[in-house]
């Protein structure tokens, strides 16, 4: 146990068994410095401790329950935003329950009063796990469906992990997510994933193959969409984010980006983004085989979805402190606290860098879009994708043609969030 961590009622109730067999044997002048050194130990006051060193310290069972203080409106409430919010756990959906339950009432999904408000303002965080508890019984969750030689260029790039630490958004794990089923065989459809470190705000884009055509128009599509300037790109060793074209990319036509990548076997180096791999990737996908220009766009669809979903409505929880732990008889361990709950949204806009009018746009659009339905849609979305043929054993795709078409399309896209001040030389 820490030295700055207070006492559990176990632990306390230990220390004074082993203090009350010196302190029946003890004078009364040796029993005064004994309750002085208990009350500054227990932090219990010292009528509490002399009751107790003259009676018995066994723990009583409780003789009458508490009544309940929230009654079925606030278990209706928490129904709805558990669904709304995807069934996150009760660590993350506690600090939002009030807003967002203020936010699914304006569109019309929640009936809540203000006393109702107030309650989900003060609910605590057992109290909410004990309640989604029982909701989760009936409630479906996501379905759950040798390294080559280091060249030149590799060496040219430093190795490094980005720190938790980092306030300023801007520095950016990347990955790629290969949608190949069980051959890796011809074409398929790969996710290129990148995570803020500072802020969780997240951001997908499906291609088809990992040729530098599709790498680079995935990479525009991103930096569009990305709210706040990108300082730093950190994707892992792949061949596909380090090659000559690549990095002329980021050199020439993006300015001002630093690379970085992991260390080769380092899982760990990019932690966010192998995290939400699976959350946000593999457990609305699977491991199935995706390989047609018709799943790639359908994909890209459900993406644009997910990255209003999460980013406005989905809250994290972010590492504040580390502390290493050593008990007595046991292995060190590290202990880990995590500050509460906030939206990528939420946490971008406590930094300055996003413009005020940028974030006037994007609080506007979070206050039009219903996340209940949201939801709904991506499932539906999901469903469609997975109702497409897939391509043919030996067929190829020219993806680099649709490609271009589309960008025409992605010019006036609706959803108008080309907020990013990174410059692009066309």
């Amino acid at each position: 146990m820490s030295d700055t961590e207070k006492m559990t009622i176990d632990e306390r109730r230990k220390y004074l068994r082993m203090m009350k067999k010196r302190y029946v044997k003890a004078s009364r002048k040796i029993k005064g410095q004994l309750l002085d050194e208990m009350e500054a130990v227990t932090g219990l006051k010292r009528k509490t401790l002399i009751r107790l060193m003259r009676g018995s310290l066994a723990r009583k069972p409780r003789s009458k329950q508490r009544g309940r203080v929230y009654g079925p409106s606030v278990d209706d409430a928490l129904r709805v935003i558990y669904e709304s919010c995807d069934y996150i756990c009760a660590e993350r959906l506690t600090p939002n329950l009030a807003w967002m339950a203020c936010h699914l009432a304006a569109h019309g999904e929640l009936d809540v009063t203000p006393e109702v408000v107030e309650q989900l303002g003060q609910i605590s965080i057992s109290t909410v796990e004990r309640r989604l508890r029982h909701l989760r019984q009936d409630q479906p969750r996501l379905p759950r469906p040798k390294p080559k030689p280091r060249s030149k260029l590799l060496r040219s790039i430093p190795m490094l992990r980005l720190p938790w630490t980092l306030l300023e958004p801007g520095h950016l794990e990347a990955d790629l997510v290969h949608h190949c089923g069980e051959r890796a065989a011809g074409e398929y459809v790969c996710t290129l994933q990148m995570v803020d470190v500072a802020t969780g705000w997240s951001e997908r884009r499906a291609v088809l193959g990992r040729s530098f055509l599709v790498m680079e128009d995935a990479f525009r599509h991103i930096l569009a969409r990305l709210p706040f300037p990108v300082l730093e790109i950190h994707p892992d060793n792949g061949s596909e984010f380090f090659n000559h074209h690549m990095v002329r990319f980021w050199g020439d036509i993006v300015q001002g980006v630093t690379l970085s990548r992991s260390r080769p076997f380092h899982k760990n180096d990019n932690p966010r983004v192998e995290q939400k791999n699976y959350t946000l990737v593999r457990a609305y996908l699977g491991y199935e085989r995706l390989d047609t220009v018709a799943q790639t766009l359908a994909l890209n669809l459900l993406y644009d979805k997910m990255g209003l979903y999460y980013n406005f409505f989905q809250p994290v929880m972010h590492l504040i402190d580390k502390k290493m732990l050593q008990e007595d008889g046991q292995p060190a361990r590290v202990k880990r606290y995590h500050d509460e709950a906030r939206t990528p949204f939420d946490r971008l806009c406590e930094t300055d860098a996003i413009l005020p009018e940028h974030r006037e746009q994007l609080e506007a659009l979070r206050a039009s879009l219903n996340p209940r339905r949201l939801r709904q849609e991506i499932y539906e979305d999901l469903d469609h994708l997975f109702t497409l043929p897939g391509a043919l054993p030996g067929a190829t795709e020219n993806v680099h043609l649709t490609l271009a078409q589309n960008r025409e399309k992605e010019d006036h896209d609706d959803l108008n969030l080309t907020f990013n001040r990174t410059a692009i030389r066309t």
